[in-house]
């Protein structure tokens, strides 16, 4: 795909991190962007220091996403471009010992439930919202008209105590990618997801320097954590490369996840 000022992208959870790496890195290339997050603030800067749309969305809430994705078509037409950042989700075990009750507690089915909108049904919705929108585009020259990029995680396949929520609901994302590339085939929209492994993002450089430390050396090669940039780099050869699709790709420096 030929990303140009006639190009339009959508880019969930923008406003930082993964998110504001992939928006930044289209804008780069040409692409007018449209944010989608919940931090307004943060939101606005990204969408002004890159010319592009912000739009309050909780995609979580069909309605909000719906209007997000009005607005940003407003602004900048229909997008040819999606990639999907944002997420919410929890984090506990699926027995672990409750040590004022001295006894066994179960990991509810209610945060499970919270995990799994927060991560897996909110990536079909954006990604089926996004494809309806595309569907209606004149299609280019290799007869493509949309790339959707979603995020899933190495905890998709190297899931580790704890993350019974969010590995299992990121392994529900890379398994959306070859049905929904199949389902939109004849519509000329390709769907991948990228794998990160442990990215310099902002919410994980809060945590302590030794605890960074040691999770540099856990990375075989480059011994570091992933640059936000690199990230936005796959997407935008994802994007750029209309081979690309139905493949879950891991960004990883060839990280494998210990059981904890």
């Amino acid at each position: 795909m030929r990303i140009d000022s006639d190009t339009a992208a959508v880019v969930t959870g923008g406003a930082s991190g993964l998110g504001r790496a992939s928006a930044e890195a289209l804008a780069a290339a040409g692409a007018k962007v449209a944010i989608f997050d919940v931090n307004e603030a943060a939101g606005q800067e990204v969408a002004d220091a890159i010319g592009g749309v912000f739009c309050k969305v909780d995609i979580t809430s069909e309605e909000s996403v719906v209007a997000g994705f009005a607005k940003a078509r407003a602004a900048h037409g229909q997008e040819r471009i999606t990639v999907h950042c944002a997420m919410t989700s929890r984090r506990g075990k699926t027995l672990a010992w409750d040590k004022e009750a001295g006894q066994l507690k179960r990991l509810s089915t209610e945060d499970y439930f919270y995990g799994v909108q927060g991560i897996l049904v909110a990536s079909y919705r954006i990604a089926s919202l996004s494809a309806e929108g595309m569907a209606g585009l004149e299609p280019n020259e290799d007869g493509e008209r949309g790339c959707i990029t979603l995020t899933a995680s190495v905890a998709a396949q190297d899931g580790q105590i704890g993350q019974i929520i969010y590995g299992s609901a990121k392994a529900g994302v890379n398994g959306l990618v070859l049905p929904m590339a199949r389902d939109l085939s004849d519509l000329g929209i390709r769907v991948n997801s990228i794998m990160p492994g442990i990215f310099a993002t902002p919410l994980m450089l809060g945590a302590k320097q030794n605890v960074l430390d040691s999770l540099a050396a856990s990375v075989p090669f480059p011994k570091r954590l992933g640059k936000p940039e690199e990230f936005g780099s796959l997407v935008l050869e994802l994007a750029r490369n209309g081979y690309f699709n139905a493949q879950c790709i891991r960004l990883d420096g060839a990280i494998r996840m210990a059981p904890r």
